[in-house]
């Protein structure tokens, strides 16, 4: 086997699992998830109709590179979105349809990676954990930078040691943050490019959560909107992912892009291709549909200002808790070790949320997740207020 296999820390889902064995909570209180992120809004009913129209094309290979459509479809998304100059992203060179972004990003480090000489992937902390296992399985070493409070949980770039810069291959950025919501504003962003320059790696960066953000005329600007901005138009050395998953609430579609500089996709592609991971031909339909209609996502964006704006308020009364930028989870100090606070609310409300710790490694002594938990607002809007009384009434017992 793999030696590197070794190397992987269990999934924090594992982690919460273990943490809650044995706790019996209680039964008259029905149980709500904010643990998962995953999206509980309904799938839009036009894009299951594509998929149910093209059954038939199951007995068809998709191709590796998709339909010449569904890269022109996102060409024009991405261009229309981001503000990019017309024409620089090429749907034959400039884009790679993914099975969304998880096998996305794990595979595009185990592409870009030279592990024949000294390599590290460096992160935020918190961070999503496949950041990590690819690098560790693309035989590099993780490197991680704390986000929390005191840089207003977006990466101090500028503190990086020299050293790191010049071992590093691929740096992951997240914004819209997972868990934090945190927004990196352009200078940061034109500074990283700079950076990749100097040093030669790959800035990979990590949108999926791009679309859902409070303030309609103000949508979070992305790595290529940046390159556009500065005149960069080949978006050298930089690549992002995006999703259908938390956009269109299709997590179950598997269907994503990455985008960027043509010379990383033209490899990456074909890894790809021997990987063997195309997208099926109806779900690339079903893709076309959903990233050419707005006005679902717009609904989606306004059911979570609908939760943020209703639970926010009442969490309040008893945590020290900030609306996001953007994205779906909020991400509060705990008045209690994180992992005693998703415990025990567990045992005593049957709400269930994910300790901080479990997001972040320690580094230097600190754990940037510590006494904080995430809380990912997809249930339903009544579950949420519900959850968000039940969390103020456990603060409240257990502060007595």
């Amino acid at each position: 086997m793999n030696p590197n296999l070794d190397r992987l820390h269990p999934y924090p889902f594992e982690k919460l699992a273990k943490l809650k064995a044995g706790i019996s909570a209680p039964d008259h209180l029905r149980p709500i998830s904010l643990g998962i992120g995953e999206p509980k809004h309904p799938s839009p009913e036009f894009v299951k109709q594509v998929i149910a129209n093209n059954l038939d094309k199951l007995a068809n290979y998709p191709t590796t590179r998709g339909t010449d459509e569904l890269r022109e479809t996102i060409s024009q998304w991405a261009t229309r979105r981001f503000d990019l100059t017309p024409g620089s992203l090429s749907p034959a060179s400039n884009i790679v349809p993914v099975n969304g972004t998880r096998e996305a990003i794990f595979s595009l480090v185990q592409a870009v990676v030279d592990a024949s000489k000294p390599a590290t992937v460096v992160s935020p902390n918190p961070f999503y954990q496949v950041y990590e296992g690819a690098a560790f399985l693309a035989g590099a070493t993780p490197v991680y930078l704390p986000c929390d409070g005191s840089n207003g949980f977006i990466p101090d770039f500028d503190s990086v040691p020299e050293s790191i810069w010049q071992e590093c291959q691929v740096l992951f950025l997240c914004s819209p943050g997972n868990p934090s919501g945190a927004v990196i504003p352009r200078e940061t962003l034109a500074r990283v490019i700079a950076l990749a320059d100097k040093y030669d790696f790959v800035v990979a960066s990590d949108e999926c959560y791009s679309e859902l953000y409070p303030d309609e005329s103000n949508p979070p600007e992305g790595l290529l909107q940046t390159c556009a901005a500065i005149g960069r138009d080949d978006y050298a050395r930089c690549v992002v992912f995006h999703s259908l998953s938390k956009r269109s609430n299709l997590p179950g579609l598997r269907s994503g892009f990455v985008a960027g500089d043509a010379s990383i996709l033209q490899g990456y592609l074909k890894y790809r291709t021997y990987h063997g991971c195309a997208m099926p031909i109806h779900n690339q339909l079903a893709s076309i549909a959903a990233w050419k209609d707005e006005d679902h996502v717009r609904e989606n964006r306004a059911a979570y200002r609908a939760k943020f704006e209703a639970v926010v308020p009442i969490l309040r009364e008893a945590m020290d808790v900030d609306f996001p930028d953007a994205g779906f989870y909020l991400w509060p100090e705990t008045p209690m070790d994180d992992e005693t606070f998703a415990r025990e609310l567990s045992a005593q409300q049957n709400v269930h949320v994910l300790p901080g710790r479990y997001l972040s490694r320690t580094v230097d002594g600190h754990n940037p997740g510590e006494n904080r938990v995430r809380m990912a607002l997809v249930a339903p809007l009544e579950e949420c207020v519900e959850a968000a009384n039940r969390i103020v009434e456990f603060v409240k017992a257990n502060r007595a």
